[in-house]
């Protein structure tokens, strides 16, 4: 999932509304059962920069 936004905050807040929204959808489909077992597994996650030349 992605977002923007004219500033970091804002982009954070437009992904925060789009995972609860999905979240929300997910769960009236009843298809929450299938995430919770993805959300189960040890995730890694990791942020990093690399230089253009």
């Amino acid at each position: 999932m992605a977002s923007a936004g004219d500033t970091i905050e804002e982009a954070l807040a437009n992904l925060k509304e789009a995972v609860t929204l999905y979240l929300e959808n997910a769960r009236e489909l009843g298809l929450l059962e299938d995430l919770k077992f993805a959300l189960r597994e040890e995730k890694f996650t990791s942020s990093f920069e690399v230089e253009a030349r």
